[in-house]
């Protein structure tokens, strides 16, 4: 299975999200990871779907996207030629004599401390899946008590925008 990042300009309108998301249900694909957002343009969103499949499944489901009357333009995020990033929030259980430990993590991640309590420490942390994911794994040594993670967003390299997309 290989797995596809899509940059999806749409218009900024109500249901959108419920037509895409109903694509993807209708046709039994599951959805990764999906965020939405509104871009400099008020009349238009982002959104950023993360899918797994075969070759067929993926170039089926960027075709059927494409049919949608609300989409304006398909962006493939490929690695080497895009910028990923995540959000997480993670709530550890910690002790006082711990929490140097989780401190040590955080700084090797870069992730900042938001939240400290007496017997807990909230992390947030943002950066590609990968580095999200070593740092999740560093921190099963203590118990994570809560954890939300904001799914995949991301833009092309380079100079280039979707600004004439938006304009046609």
């Amino acid at each position: 299975m290989k797995k596809m990042v899509l940059s999806i300009l749409v218009d900024n309108t109500a249901g959108v999200l419920s037509r895409v998301s109903g694509l993807f249900s209708r046709r039994g694909y599951n959805i990764d990871s999906l965020t939405v957002g509104e871009t400099q343009d008020p009349k238009t969103s982002r959104m950023t779907i993360v899918a797994q499949g075969d070759d067929q499944i993926l170039e089926q489901i960027k075709r059927q996207l494409q049919k949608l009357e609300d989409v304006i333009e398909i962006i493939e995020l490929l690695p080497d030629e895009s910028v990923t990033r995540e959000l997480i929030l993670l709530k550890v259980t910690v002790s006082p004599k711990e929490r140097q430990d989780v401190i040590s993590i955080a700084d090797i991640f870069r992730a900042k401390i938001v939240d400290i309590a007496s017997e807990s420490m909230m992390l947030e942390l943002t950066g590609n899946q990968l580095k999200i994911d070593a740092c999740i794994k560093l921190l099963e040594d203590f118990t994570i008590k809560e954890m939300v993670r904001t799914g995949v967003t991301g833009l092309t390299r380079g100079s280039g925008d979707v600004s004439d997309y938006i304009n046609d």
